[in-house]
């Protein structure tokens, strides 16, 4: 199977959740995520508004929000093609539709929060591996914004976590030398650390 067809193989793996098991493996992964100690100490927080099946963090979102952590949605750059800008977000942000159909914020660019000072970005995947490594929508937006904060970072900063179903898992995902790899994966049924998968 090649990559495109691993891509509408996963579309359609995520499509084919029913409503009830998307809410349960939202409320589950949301449950993981705030107990871990990462988590507890970030102050910053970045992440996505799902749809079309993918496991939705604004759940996550507004819970961070709520106990004062800062939090940031991903923006199109409006002039830098395949990349991404973070913008501040809380749960009366004005949003809009980007080209993509996706709901971003209505931003001013005196808000914008560098990558690197994020403690935590959630990225949205279509499929993942044990080893962390994932498979995007295939645009590669965390790949170009992510890669050069990470190419010869001395810090761990920001952490990247990816939330998924359990149906997302592939055996092996291999990964190109400009692919950003994950931290970790949280799913409802593990937590995948880099090379181990602690299960839950």
């Amino acid at each position: 199977m090649n990559t495109n067809q691993l891509r509408r193989e996963l579309r359609r793996r995520r499509l084919s959740l029913s409503h009830e098991d998307q809410q349960r493996a939202t409320l589950s992964i949301t449950s993981t995520v705030t107990q871990l100690e990462r988590f507890k100490r970030a102050r910053r927080i970045a992440a996505y508004v799902g749809s079309k099946g993918e496991v939705d963090p604004m759940p996550l979102m507004h819970l961070a929000h709520n106990i004062g952590k800062r939090c940031y949605l991903p923006v199109l750059h409006p002039f830098l093609t395949g990349r991404l800008w973070f913008v501040p977000w809380t749960p009366d942000t004005p949003m809009q539709f980007n080209r993509f159909n996706i709901p971003e914020p209505v931003f001013d660019s005196s808000t914008i929060c560098k990558a690197q000072w994020l403690d935590i970005v959630i990225t949205p995947l279509l499929g993942f591996d044990e080893k962390c490594h994932r498979l995007g929508m295939g645009g590669g937006f965390y790949d170009r914004t992510l890669g050069r904060t990470r190419k010869g970072s001395q810090t761990d900063k920001p952490y990247l976590l990816g939330l998924a179903h359990d149906i997302q898992r592939c055996e092996t995902l291999t990964a190109e030398p400009w692919d950003v790899s994950l931290n970790s994966v949280i799913t409802p049924s593990h937590h995948y650390q880099c090379k181990q998968a602690i299960h839950r």
